[in-house]
C-alpha cells in the first residue's frame, strides 16, 4: 500500500496560528470569568476524582483493587489508602478554602492561616466518618439488590450499577457539603453526572437505603429531602417549581421532600420546596406534580391532570 503523501511544508501549519494565539492572550486579561490565571490557590478536577476512586477502594475492600486483596494484608493496604487519601483530601480541602477567601470572601486567600486548621479538621472529620460511610453504603447496596429481580448477587449492584456509583459519590460529595468544603463537593458530583447521568447536588438530602433503578436521567435538586427506603426510577426530577428568582433563592427550600418508602415510576417530575411526597406513596410514570400527597396515596397521570387515589 503506498503511504500518504506528505503535505507541503506551507500547508502543515496554519499561516494564521501566531495571530490566533495573540488573540486569545491579549482576551484574556478582560473576562474574569473564563480564565484563572495566575491563582495561587484552585481546586483539581483530576485530584477530586482521584479522592473519590481511594474512597470507592476503602469502603468497597477487594472490588476495585489492582490485585487480589487478601485478608492477610488488609490493614497494610487500607492504611497505605487511608494515607494517601488523607494527603490528597487535605490538599484539596485546602486549596478550595483558600480559593474560596480569595475569591467570594477577604480576597486574602493567600494568608489565611486558618484555612490550613480547618482543613485539617475537616480531613479528619471525614476520614472519622469513612466506617459510618460504609454502613449506609451496605444499606444502599442492599436495596439496588432487593430492587431489581435481575440482580444475581450484591456484588452486581456495586460493580455494575450506575444508580450505586450515583449515591456512592453523592454520600461521598455530601459529607463534604455539609462540612462547608466549597467548589470540592460540586465537582465531584459533576464528574458522578458525567459518569453515570445521574445530577444529584451535594447538597440534597439522602436518606438511608435508597435505590435509583436504570440510573439514567434523574434529577435531584439541592435542597431535596428524602427519607428512607425510597426508589426511583429513570428519568424522574425532583426540581425547582422556578428558578427565575436567581441568586435571590439561595439558600430557600426550593425543591421537594419525600418522606419513607416513597416511590417514584420513570419519567415523574416533581417540582416545589413547599411539596411534600406523603409515606408510603406512588408516583406513577410521567407525572407532572407540582402539589403534596398525602401518605399512603397512588398518583395516577391522566391526559389532563394527575389523579390522587388512595391504596386500598
Amino acid at each position: 500500500m503506498d503511504r500518504p503523501a506528505t503535505p507541503p511544508t506551507n500547508l502543515a501549519r496554519s499561516a494564521h496560528l501566531d495571530q490566533v494565539v495573540e488573540s486569545l492572550v491579549d482576551s484574556y486579561p478582560g473576562d474574569d470569568r473564563t480564565q484563572h490565571i495566575d491563582a495561587t490557590f484552585l481546586p483539581s478536577r483530576a485530584r477530586a476524582v482521584q479522592c473519590i476512586e481511594l474512597v470507592r477502594k476503602i469502603v468497597f475492600p477487594g472490588f476495585f483493587d489492582e490485585e487480589r486483596l487478601t485478608s492477610d494484608r488488609v490493614r497494610y493496604h487500607v492504611g497505605a489508602l487511608a494515607a494517601e487519601l488523607d494527603t490528597l483530601l487535605y490538599d484539596q480541602v485546602r486549596q478550595s478554602l483558600r480559593y474560596n477567601e480569595n475569591k467570594l470572601q477577604s480576597g486574602r486567600g493567600d494568608d489565611c492561616d486558618h484555612c490550613d486548621t480547618q482543613a485539617r479538621d475537616i480531613t479528619d472529620t471525614f476520614l472519622k466518618g469513612l466506617p459510618e460511610l460504609r454502613r449506609v453504603l451496605a444499606l444502599d447496596v442492599q436495596a439496588a439488590f432487593d430492587g431489581d429481580p435481575a440482580a444475581k448477587h450484591t456484588d452486581e449492584a456495586v460493580f455494575c450499577y450506575p444508580g450505586v456509583d450515583a449515591v456512592f459519590i453523592h454520600r461521598v460529595a455530601n459529607i463534604l457539603f455539609r462540612l462547608d468544603v466549597p467548589m470540592l463537593p460540586r465537582i465531584m458530583s459533576e464528574y458522578a453526572h458525567n459518569e453515570t447521568g445521574v445530577d444529584i447536588h451535594p447538597g440534597a438530602t439522602i436518606g438511608e437505603s435508597f435505590f435509583i433503578d436504570h440510573a439514567t436521567g434523574v434529577v435531584i435538586g439541592e435542597t431535596t429531602n428524602i427519607g428512607r427506603r425510597v426508589k426511583v426510577y429513570q428519568g424522574v426530577t425532583l426540581g425547582a417549581l422556578s428558578t427565575k428568582g436567581g441568586q435571590d433563592l439561595r439558600s430557600k427550600k426550593r425543591h421537594p421532600t419525600l418522606e419513607d418508602d416513597v416511590t417514584i415510576y420513570a419519567g415523574a417530575t416533581i417540582l416545589g420546596g413547599d411539596t411534600v411526597i406523603g409515606a408510603r406513596s406512588t408516583i406513577a410514570g410521567s407525572v407532572f406534580l407540582t402539589k403534596s400527597v398525602p401518605p399512603d396515596h397512588v398518583v395516577l397521570s391522566t391526559q389532563t391532570e394527575p389523579r390522587l387515589k388512595a391504596r386500598g
